[in-house]
């Protein structure tokens, strides 16, 4: 016990350097190659392992195995595992409706019904909706991608564009959802209801929200004649059942394995495959996510070398040090969350790590808990829907068949959360009454 204590404690920049060679690598790559999509992140991050397992704290060497049990123990965590099972129930799902024509015919109808230059606010819209009622970005993005690709082909769109559209509608729901773990993370940390952080959260974000609609409105998409294909209502039902199951709010994993039952009883039903050719194509899925399942369970083991190693409690100690103002304390606040979420690519594990403290900090500077719980939120799932290594935009860029690179500056709801977010401790707004405790 004594050692986890003192594993927990441990600080040292030394433990964030893993994070600063991946950047290296990735920025120098960039650089060179005059493109940022060049780098393939699996192999960034290969090499950054290869790093990580040369580094020692200081006055002690661990064994190639013991670092490597570490590892294994980070790759091996339950979020991580939870997040591989995710991905591959997405590829799968989209691989059986993609067969079926699902995806087709849900395009088409999406095409019929949106008006080309309200198709990226309605977009935009749905995805802010399911999320919301579904409490999960992952399960959103699973869900809008697909259609998402289908309407960048019929219609011109940049295929970036539309999917990082999709991306900032799923960080809504992240961020603001009654059942997103994000928001029950940040309201237990600080002892608030959800719906008083709801509503603090709610007004800060909605100028975001706005401002999102309105450029995305105005985004020219080009004079590409659309030419709306035939759909069936049959063949959408698929995406009907996993969006009734969010609305219900079935867990992700439900949701997805529904939707594969029900493309794969209709799929069969309508002479689209038979069932060996079922197998295969729900094996094609599998296969299309094993990239973004190692990417995550070598992320996961790498943080966890970067824990030992002191990085995150580096972090914490540098941010919470230069604290003097109640107006600093907020940005300490803002900070701490969201360079915890860039070294670990989880908002709910950097709101569970920088939570404690942040109520620490809130308290000393009398800073409102439902505020506080507001800016852990808000920031920790802003960067969440920007790092490329991050799942949100790996599980996109997979369905997508793009760099994770090339979504992050049309993740424009992420990025005006940010902006928006800072503007709100700037100006010490929205101003509640304190409650009485």
């Amino acid at each position: 016990m004594k050692k986890q204590h003192k594993d927990e404690e441990y600080k040292s920049f030394l433990g964030l350097t893993p994070l600063i060679v991946f950047l290296v690598i990735f920025m120098s790559t960039g650089a060179i190659t005059k493109s940022f999509t060049n780098m393939p992140i699996l192999v960034g991050f290969m090499f950054v392992l290869a790093y990580s397992l040369c580094l020692n704290r200081k006055g002690e060497k661990l064994s190639l195995d013991e670092k490597i049990e570490i590892f294994s123990r980070g790759g091996g965590e339950s979020t991580i595992i939870l997040m591989v099972v995710i991905f591959i129930l997405a590829g799968a799902f989209y691989s059986v409706a993609n067969a079926m024509g699902s995806v087709e015919s849900t395009v088409n109808l999406g095409l019929s019904i949106l008006p080309t230059k309200a198709i990226l606010p309605g977009v935009f819209i749905i995805g802010c909706i399911i999320s919301f009622a579904m409490g999960t970005s992952m399960g959103t993005i699973t869900a809008l991608t697909p259609i998402a690709v289908g309407m960048s082909q019929q219609t011109g769109i940049a295929l970036p564009l539309i999917v990082g559209t999709v991306v900032g509608g799923a960080m809504f729901g992240d961020n603001l959802s009654f059942v997103s773990d994000t928001t029950i993370a940040a309201t237990r940390t600080q002892g608030v209801e959800l719906k008083d952080k709801f509503k603090m959260n709610g007004l800060i974000v909605l100028p975001a929200v706005i401002v999102t609609l309105i450029i995305l409105a105005c985004i020219p998409i080009g004079n590409a004649s659309i030419k709306v294909g035939a759909y069936s209502l049959l063949k959408v039902l698929p995406y009907v059942s996993i969006i009734i199951c969010a609305l219900i709010g079935f867990n992700v994993m439900v949701v997805l394995a529904v939707g594969i039952l029900t493309g794969s009883v209709l799929g069969l039903a309508l002479g689209s495959f038979n069932v060996v050719q079922l197998f295969g194509f729900i094996q094609r899925g599998f296969g299309w996510m094993q990239d973004l399942s190692l990417i995550a369970i070598v992320i996961g083991g790498i943080i966890e070398l970067m824990k030992y190693y002191g990085g995150i409690g580096f972090l914490l100690d540098k941010v919470t040090s230069r604290v003097k103002s109640k107006k600093g304390a907020e940005a300490g606040i803002a900070a701490l969350a969201s360079l915890i979420d860039l070294a670990t690519a989880n908002n709910t594990i950097s709101i569970v790590t920088a939570g404690p403290l942040a109520k620490d900090i809130s308290e000393e500077y009398d800073i409102d808990p439902r505020r506080t719980a507001s800016i852990l939120d808000i920031f920790s799932s802003a960067f969440q829907g920007l790092v490329p290594y991050g799942g949100q935009l790996l599980v996109a860029a997979g369905l997508a068949k793009i760099s994770p690179v090339q979504l992050m500056p049309y993740s424009i709801y992420s990025i005006l959360m940010i902006v928006f977010g800072a503007l709100s401790i700037i100006l010490g707004i929205p101003r509640f009454k304190r409650q009485s405790n």
